[in-house]
């Protein structure tokens, strides 16, 4: 079974949606568009994230991630961690992508409009999606301690 990809974008990252969308469906990713569906200049990227994460939240027992685009990922990150069981991270670099999936078990990844171009974004979506959680005692240890703050 694929695993699951929510995407979503704001007038920031639209331009690259649909190119990265159909870059993950050829590595073999289940991608659902969650927005925008037209570019408009002055949407508001709380309303996409928030989509992008509640969809994530209705999926149980299957591997489920979200990715959004906007101008600098910072905002999308922001609303996305406000939801329970979301860990989401402003990523710049393929380096950076496999370090919050080993260790933070990330499952959101923003990425930038304005500070990355399509073919890195393509490299860092991959790295982020095929690394594994290590699982490790200590990364385990402190995502529970996360969810403890959630509670």
């Amino acid at each position: 079974m694929p695993t699951n990809v929510f995407i979503g974008a704001d007038h920031g990252g639209f331009v690259f949606k649909g190119e990265l969308t159909a870059f993950l469906i050829e590595n073999g990713f289940s991608v659902t568009d969650c927005g925008a569906d037209a570019f408009v200049a002055d949407d508001d990227y709380p309303v996409i994230a928030a989509r992008v994460a509640r969809k994530m939240l209705e999926v149980e027992n299957q591997p489920v991630f979200g990715v959004l685009l906007c101008r600098s990922g910072a905002g999308m990150t922001i609303v996305s961690n406000r939801f329970p069981d979301i860990r989401a991270v402003d990523v710049f670099s393929e380096q950076q992508a496999k370090h919050a999936r080993e260790h933070n078990n990330a499952n959101v990844l923003a990425l930038s409009g304005d500070w990355l171009n399509l073919e890195e974004m393509k490299k860092i979506a991959l790295a982020f999606l095929q690394t594994p959680f290590s699982g490790e005692e200590r990364h385990l240890r402190r995502l529970k301690q996360l969810s403890e703050l959630e509670a």
